[in-house]
């Protein structure tokens, strides 16, 4: 319990210490943001803080800090490490910086930025990755979903009729301004998921039979996975994330001052770290060992495990609020991905998206696509969605890097994402190498080759870094 409670302090000291860190860092100003200078009525739209940040949270949410988190505690609580310090010195920083630079480029996508700040090759490659990506993404929060809503209903109505109808709203939430409903629905949706994580949180404390362990640095997966790089993979959205890169753009462009951006992303990131963080411990505390955690994801599933830790745990109000966390907090990721992905390939193919002709030219073949999909196998698309999802993000840390090495204020702050990048590069490579998925090769090959890769990025880093104080020692160029 000790070591949970500790957990919960660092990541709220990491939003007031490191947060105003990154914050300066970056520096922030007053120019106009998207919201202001283009609110074009549909995708440029002002919203209030309060609402940017709940928004936000959800875009990047969905159950990935309930489902991640739940497998990621199967490695044991070493898994809170992760989370906190992932969170702190990673996701959120990654999420920061990736809203804030494209709010400075008029809400550029990931895709557009990676043109900017690492060249032409990584413009064609990022639009093409995270497009598939966002596909991935979609599909993934349209599965799981209609699953539990077809058992719920006793399958009276069949698996496809549910897919049908979330596509349906897809379709909506991906066509329509972005105030007109997830601006009205989000804000709600946010709340109940932030009521899930605090009435968890209670249960576990008011309830003697439920013990968080405290931290050990052991690897208790029942399948003796290493913790090195699978536990960095499998716990993705409530430490760092990728996927997040391709939302905080979408709210880069509703924000209304730059001084909001650490109050709307970096604490959206912690938030959801919280929540990752109260689901891994109710994982441990539940089921008292991680085999019987694992089979239980395995038997029940995750959607399962949550209803049954909250029904448990809380009641039929806790059944009620596990079901419409699990059913909506998936759909509210996917809508905002297809969204997302609507946005690249608008950019992508200069479609002006103000009329909704030509937003629907763009999103009817993107959820044709994602339709098809839904018939594969749900646990491939989620593991390729995992691995995706860290590459991603480790693509961004080096955008942010770039960025901050050519404008920045201070050469050296570049070290704050470039240090994380470096670590998300051998994690994704280190993955991708061994995993049944990848290559599957033996671990005498795979950890040197990952580490092998982050040492050669750390190394072109730092001649960057060399070149770029000593090309601007006496002409320090902040951004204009």
């Amino acid at each position: 319990m000790i070591s949970f409670i500790v957990a919960l302090i660092l990541l709220f000291a990491g939003f007031a210490l490191y947060g105003r860190i990154t914050e300066k860092i970056f520096a922030p100003d007053e120019r106009k943001t998207p919201a202001i200078a283009i609110n074009d009525g549909v995708d440029c739209v002002p919203m209030k803080t309060w609402k940017a940040f709940l928004i936000q949270l959800l875009n990047i949410a969905g159950t990935g800090p309930i489902f991640g988190a739940l497998m990621g505690a199967c490695f044991g609580p070493v898994v809170f490490v992760w989370i906190v310090f992932g969170a702190i010195l990673g996701g959120a920083v990654h999420d920061y910086m990736s809203g804030m630079i494209s709010s400075r480029h008029g809400g550029a996508s990931i895709a557009e930025l990676s043109g900017i700040y690492l060249g032409k090759g990584a413009l064609y490659l990022m639009r093409v990755f995270s497009v598939l990506l966002l596909l991935l993404t979609g599909t993934v929060f349209v599965t799981s979903p209609a699953a539990l809503l077809n058992t719920l209903t006793g399958e009276k109505l069949g698996n496809l009729f549910w897919i049908i109808l979330i596509l349906v709203y897809y379709i909506l939430a991906t066509l329509l301004p972005i105030d007109k409903v997830i601006g009205k629905l989000y804000p709600i949706f946010g709340v109940i998921l932030i009521i899930m994580a605090v009435s968890i949180s209670a249960a576990m404390f008011i309830m003697p039979e439920y013990h968080i362990p405290e931290i050990r640095f052991a690897n208790l997966h029942p399948e003796n996975l290493p913790v090195f790089p699978f536990m960095f993979i499998t716990v993705a959205c409530g430490a760092i994330s990728g996927f997040h890169a391709t939302q905080s753009p979408m709210i880069a462009k509703c924000i209304t001052s730059e001084k909001e951006g650490r109050k709307v992303f970096y604490g959206a990131m912690i938030t959801e770290s919280v929540i990752a963080l109260v689901w891994a411990a109710a994982g441990v505390a539940f089921y008292g060992k991680t085999e019987l955690l694992s089979n239980s994801l395995t038997g029940l599933g995750q959607s399962g495990v949550v209803y049954e830790i909250s029904k448990t745990m809380l009641g039929p109000v806790g059944g009620a609020l596990a079901i419409i966390g699990v059913v909506v907090c998936p759909i509210t990721s996917g809508d905002t991905a297809f969204r997302s992905a609507r946005l690249i390939l608008a950019e992508w193919t200069k479609l002006d998206q103000k009329k909704i002709g030509k937003r629907l030219l763009v999103t009817i073949p993107l959820l044709g696509v994602g339709s098809i999909l839904t018939q594969l196998d749900f646990n491939v698309l989620w593991r390729y969605f995992s691995w995706s999802n860290q590459t991603l993000a480790m693509i961004s840390l080096w955008v942010a890097t770039s960025y901050l090495l050519q404008k920045g204020k201070y050469r050296f702050g570049s070290l704050i994402t470039a240090l994380p990048g470096v670590f998300m590069s051998a994690v994704s490579l280190t993955y991708i190498l061994m995993a049944k998925e990848g290559f599957r090769l033996p671990a005498k090959i795979a950890y040197p080759a990952g580490i092998g890769f982050a040492v050669v990025l750390c190394i072109v880093y730092f001649v960057f870094l060399i070149k770029n104080l000593k090309k601007n020692a006496n002409n320090p160029r902040p951004e204009k």
